[in-house]
């Protein structure tokens, strides 16, 4: 892996040299698209929808649509709202992990200290291991701020990217389910269901199987063949009873 970032992690008076490396990756296949008759790649171009004309890159600019007009942004406009650049993400305080909404978290990186770094590094991570707490911090990437938790995983420190409150949706559009009653004995299914389905997580065992199908098609395309993919058939209750369902569902559970 090479490292997409260096600089330090600000733990109280204490800087931490880092580097850090992505923790994701993409597990999609990476497909082109062509022109059907000669299998060229597409080419996607400017067009300026009034005249229809390719428009050259350095004639365009950005701006916000503001009471029935653009608004036009220039480089001078981006350098004063952007952050101060830092290498430095300093940690401002430190939350219980378990109170960040899942909805909140975006990506991942490793961190990996540098020589100079390696004690104090290993102190804070042995420290929020010990607490269970995590940190929460800005820092700047790509000259865009960031929300991140600092949190330790299989002995790295893990910087997690989360996003801002404001790129979360409010739920007030969604129709909610407060008015719909539910008996006991279908409460007391439904919580046998879950248990009975309960295990401990482990991310192994769960494969992008779409990726893997689709691959065992192309490799056989390639050879002039046809893939045999085995399709998923979904189990189809045989009763419109909510708990009549549930009883089956727990006489059904897949091995």
């Amino acid at each position: 892996m090479r490292s997409i970032w260096k600089g330090s992690i600000g733990f109280g008076l204490v800087n931490i040299p880092v580097k850090l490396f992505s923790g994701v990756q993409n597990s999609n296949l990476d497909l082109d698209m062509l022109d059907e008759r000669d299998h060229a790649k597409i080419k996607f171009l400017r067009i300026n929808e009034n005249s229809h004309k390719e428009v050259p890159y350095e004639k365009i600019v950005k701006g916000y649509f503001l009471k029935d007009k653009y608004i036009i942004l220039d480089k001078h406009d981006f350098e004063e709202a952007a952050p101060e650049k830092t290498k430095i993400i300093e940690i401002e305080n430190f939350v219980d992990i378990k109170e960040i909404n899942p909805v909140y978290y975006e990506t991942s990186y490793y961190t990996e200290p540098e020589k100079q770094g390696r004690k104090a590094y290993t102190l804070l991570l042995k420290a929020l291991e010990k607490s269970g707490k995590a940190g929460v911090a800005r820092f700047v990437l790509r000259n865009t701020e960031n929300l991140c938790v600092i949190h330790p995983m299989e002995n790295v420190i893990v910087i997690t990217k989360i996003r801002f409150e404001q790129e979360i949706r409010s739920l007030s559009e969604i129709t909610k389910v407060e008015d719909i009653n539910i008996t006991k004995k279908e409460m007391d299914v439904g919580l046998a269901l879950i248990k009975q389905y309960s295990s401990k997580f482990d991310l192994s065992t769960f494969k992008d199987d779409y990726s893997d199908e689709l691959l065992k098609i192309i490799k056989a395309k390639a050879k002039g063949m046809r893939a045999t993919v085995k399709k998923m058939k979904p189990q189809k209750a045989t009763s419109d009873d909510l708990y009549e369902q549930l009883m089956q569902s727990l006489g059904s559970k897949k091995a």
